[in-house]
């Protein structure tokens, strides 16, 4: 696989900077080892720090909750920008995630790896989305929901397995991040 230098850019990149970006990255294969794993386990030597964080109870949350993964939602946080949040839930469909940095921007491209809907035992929905060339990171994303017929729970998972990044560096960020993430799955009404 030809090396693909990282973006990084001074000022929050531009539509058609993301757009060109995201044109380069179509054919480019995937950027690790393992792709799909994160249905099971990460390639060896990867960091997992997988966060489950219950949302609340009944059908009703769990339809917003689906609604919320489907619009992209654990992805409004100040500092990360989504290019481009009305890109459906697809197998093979690629986003930009944009990072502003202390004083700087990156672009990271990811390819939805696969989409998962599910109904027994339990109601799950979700999709994993992996890195590819150029990203800051090496590895798949898992963001699902689950509905709990039994007890009627509701839950949010967060399955992040990476190649690049410190497993402390990555345990701090995942549990941030799950904690942000439910929070705007909660604010999600219908």
């Amino acid at each position: 696989m030809p090396e693909v230098p990282l973006v990084f850019c001074w000022s929050r990149p531009d539509r058609e900077s993301v757009a060109t970006f995201l044109s380069s990255q179509q054919s480019q294969e995937f950027s690790y080892a393992g792709v799909g794993d994160s249905r099971r386990q990460p390639p060896d030597g990867y960091t997992v720090d997988h966060n489950r964080i219950l949302l609340g109870h009944g059908v009703e949350t769990f339809e917003r909750a689906k609604l919320a993964i489907k619009e992209w939602k654990m992805f409004d946080i100040p500092w990360i920008s989504l290019c481009w949040p009305d890109t459906p839930i697809a197998k093979s469909a690629s986003i930009a995630v944009l990072i502003s940095h202390l004083g700087f921007w990156s672009m990271n491209a990811c390819r939805i790896v696969y989409t998962m809907e599910e109904n027994e035992p339990s109601e799950r929905f979700g999709f994993a989305y992996g890195t590819l060339p150029g990203h800051g990171e090496m590895g798949e994303e898992r963001f699902l929901v689950e509905f709990n017929r039994e007890d009627q729970s509701v839950w949010y998972d967060l399955w992040p397995s990476r190649g690049r990044v410190s497993g402390r560096v990555l345990r701090i960020l995942s549990q941030d991040r799950c904690k942000s993430d439910s929070r705007e799955i909660r604010k999600r009404r219908c």
